[in-house]
């Protein structure tokens, strides 16, 4: 788990609307990043056979047990799907909200730490276009729970998308696993500035139990969820240059927009 984002910056005004502009641009940008960062099938097959023979060596396949055990228990598999579906796109602003109104001098890093880790798993996207394991061959022996349990939710069979769109997502965008990047930035942020004891407890449950989920519904290898660690890891190293170099950006745009604005 990455070590977090460093310490606060020093406090600066931020706007609400500003804000939600800013960040909207950013899901702008991961969903088309995403989208046309398609790749070759065939080299998504090819990697996603490599990380799995890569973890069999290793002995360290957890999506098959895990995948088996959601497959044969709908009470497990149903839930997982909904969780898997649903709570990366509502727990993460709501982390936001929350830093924005309560923790307001910690928000704009980790923010920026937020945004430099979802650019950087773009990149992977972009350059190693990863199948996930529940589109291998079934002789794999994985089983695809969100198609198996569509009916239960608002999903389609095909995708984590709403029936009817899943030609709308990449869905060769398994490395890396952003879900368990962003649930790791939302732990560590919870575990990290929250005071209530169930949200420090929430911080370490979320992401624990994000990480089974993508790889119980064969959404994910373990190799995956690994790789979104690391690219936590990386934006939070990089949030202290990026804030410098943004402040850079601001102090030289500052005396050259002024006098536009006159």
């Amino acid at each position: 788990m990455p070590a977090g984002p460093p310490p606060p910056a020093r406090p600066v005004r931020l706007r609400w609307w500003s804000e939600i502009c800013l960040l909207a641009l950013l899901y702008g940008v991961y969903s088309a990043g995403r989208l046309f960062a398609r790749g070759g099938v065939r080299d998504a097959i090819g990697h996603g056979l490599a990380v799995l023979r890569v973890e069999k060596f290793l002995h360290i396949n957890l999506e098959h047990p895990l995948n088996r055990l959601f497959t044969r228990e709908p009470w497990l598999g149903i839930p997982a799907d909904f969780w898997y579906a649903s709570l990366h796109y509502l727990v993460t602003p709501l982390v936001l909200i929350w830093l924005f109104r309560a923790r307001h001098t910690v928000y704009r890093a980790a923010r920026t730490w937020l945004m430099t880790s979802t650019l950087i798993g773009l990149i992977g996207f972009t350059f190693l276009p990863t199948c996930p394991p529940r589109l291998l061959a079934a002789g794999h022996g994985f089983v695809d729970t969100m198609a198996q349990f569509s009916d239960w939710g608002w999903w389609g069979g095909e995708a984590s998308a709403p029936r009817g769109l899943g030609g709308m997502t990449n869905q060769y965008a398994a490395m890396p696993s952003l879900h368990v990047g962003w649930a790791l930035w939302c732990g560590y942020l919870l575990w990290r500035h929250a005071r209530p004891r169930w949200m420090r407890a929430a911080g370490i449950a979320y992401p624990t139990i994000t990480a089974l989920v993508v790889m119980g519904t064969a959404n994910h290898y373990l190799l995956d969820a690994l790789a979104g660690a690391a690219v936590m890891g990386a934006g939070a190293l990089l949030t202290r240059p990026v804030l410098r170099g943004a402040a850079r950006v601001r102090e030289w745009l500052r005396p050259r927009l002024r006098p536009a604005l006159l």
